[in-house]
């Protein structure tokens, strides 16, 4: 998520006026701050901004607490994408030593993620929000998370079965990876059962 203000351009139909929604910036560095959160269908955890981090201290100190919270001494299976710090030998052995299942997950398919849509959200209120600096970035994008409820997490992950049916329609991927979503269907139904 970055901003900058060093010149913009205006897009607008002949005769429109100019509005901020008409600008669209055009910088050429711009600041950005990179982000870790956590959702499920009873909602988000805390938002984490990334300096230079491990990933493994991410998962320790915000995805642990964050699955405490949500789900307490229960099971949960946890997903995230194919990114290198995620698919490492490194990180699959922290998830083995900490005792969490991980959704094996396809590549390339940030449609069937839930958190993708979080980060949509997010995106289109710092947009409204128009920060000018970073620390004001900061401030924007900790606030529209804060924003996000339990009713939004909820649909999103109600969303998942119906999601994963039109890719299959679709013919999005290849028949081996079918069977992961049909475990992730059966997850998202224990899921829901949980959280209602």
């Amino acid at each position: 998520m970055s901003f900058g203000n060093q010149g913009a351009r205006v897009w607008r139909k002949t005769g429109e006026k100019e509005m901020p929604k008409c600008l669209k910036s055009s910088v050429k560095y711009p600041q950005s701050v990179m982000v870790w959160g956590a959702m499920s269908a009873a909602g988000v955890g805390p938002l984490c901004l990334i300096y230079a981090a491990s990933y493994q201290e991410i998962l320790e100190h915000f995805m642990l607490p964050s699955a405490e919270k949500l789900y307490g001494d229960e099971d949960f299976v946890f997903q995230h994408n194919l990114a290198p710090a995620h698919s490492a030998k490194t990180t699959g052995k922290w998830f083995t030593d900490h005792g969490i299942t991980v959704l094996n997950w396809p590549a390339n398919s940030p449609d069937l993620n839930p958190i993708e849509n979080l980060w949509d959200i997010v995106k289109r209120k710092l947009r409204d929000a128009r920060p000018n600096t970073l620390d004001e970035l900061k401030a924007a994008i900790e606030a529209s998370w804060a924003s996000i409820t339990p009713q939004q997490c909820h649909r999103l992950i109600a969303s998942m079965p119906r999601r994963i049916e039109a890719v299959i329609s679709a013919k999005g991927f290849i028949a081996h990876q079918l069977k992961y979503f049909r475990s992730f269907i059966v997850l998202i139904l224990m899921i829901l059962s949980y959280s209602s």
